[in-house]
């Protein structure tokens, strides 16, 4: 099994301000624990920046202007109260989405099994026409759009296990019967979208939300009896994973309280629906992940399955 692995340094040049949680070292860590002679085995790609024509298809024109005329030449600029940018934020911008893009390329080729993209900033609270937590543009979107627009996908279906429930990606997907969105999440926490109720025009969007507290058997039957049946119920052409792992117990910006093997549980499982439903096309994105530890023990864990 071929895993691809999309990491770019300017990614890391992504600063938004000393002190903020979403840091520079998050990506230097995962950096440094996929560099284990045990991930000797992947493919290792840079990604180029994503083309203008790839972020319009989720994000309209003028607001992609308007993120690219906030970037400063030197120093920080906000997008909102917690998402700050830096003179390297838009380029780091465009190789997350270049990342998604080339992944969704690779695999929808069949020219490798699956994909990790290892970027920042992160993307799924961005919405159309809005940049916020942490999010300027929503890079599992603009890869969904593009293996529909470039690969005749027909179903795209994206799950997301991050502690913050993903509304970008939610309401981006709201009104669109065939791209499917499914969340465990705190709830209720930031950014306080993802009750069980929002389901979506076409019942196409599936909340399991966890309260705070909530450990491994929580987590495993809200993936067991929620998430996983409506994901093969849905039949994808390409699932998607937005990898968050900041529902582990060490994370500081949330309550949940998820172990390191929970995320090699439920990766084994997306991934046997991904070969069960779509010759097991599967891409996963870097999301949230607050507590360096827990986030390298995490992050090579998953990447670990997604190899075989």
């Amino acid at each position: 099994m071929t895993t691809r692995f999309f990491f770019h340094p300017v990614c890391i040049d992504h600063e938004p301000s000393p002190q903020h949680p979403e840091s520079p070292d998050r990506l230097r860590t995962i950096a440094h624990v996929l560099s284990d002679s045990e991930f000797d085995g992947l493919d290792r790609q840079t990604p180029p920046e994503a083309s203008h024509a790839h972020i319009i298809r989720a994000h309209p024109e003028d607001y992609v202007d308007r993120v690219f005329a906030l970037i400063p030449e030197t120093g920080y600029a906000r997008i909102d109260a917690d998402t700050i940018v830096s003179p390297k934020s838009g380029e780091a911008a465009l190789r997350a989405a270049g990342a998604l893009t080339e992944a969704v390329d690779a695999v929808m080729t069949g020219e490798v099994d699956n994909a990790f993209c290892a970027i920042r900033p992160p993307g799924h609270h961005a919405e159309a026409e809005r940049g916020m937590g942490f999010c300027l543009f929503n890079n599992v979107v603009i890869g969904a759009e593009h293996a529909r627009a470039a690969h005749g996908a027909e179903r795209v279906a994206v799950m997301d296990f991050d502690v913050h429930h993903g509304n970008g990606t939610q309401a981006m997907f709201w009104d669109d019967a065939d791209m499917f969105y499914a969340s465990t999440h705190q709830w209720p926490l930031y950014p306080g979208t993802g009750d069980k109720s929002e389901t979506g025009a076409h019942g196409n969007i599936v909340n399991a939300p966890l309260w705070a507290g909530a450990g491994s058997d929580d987590f495993r039957a809200a993936m067991r009896e929620v998430v996983l049946p409506a994901l093969e119920n849905f039949g994808p052409d390409l699932v998607m994973i937005s990898a968050g792992f900041d529902a582990h117990r060490r994370d500081p910006l949330a309550q949940l309280a998820l172990e390191t093997e929970d995320f090699v549980w439920a990766t084994d499982a997306l991934r046997k629906v991904a070969e069960k439903k779509c010759d097991g096309r599967l891409i996963s994105t870097l999301e949230g992940g607050y507590d360096l530890q827990a986030l390298g023990e995490s992050a090579a864990a998953h990447v670990r399955v997604l190899m075989g």
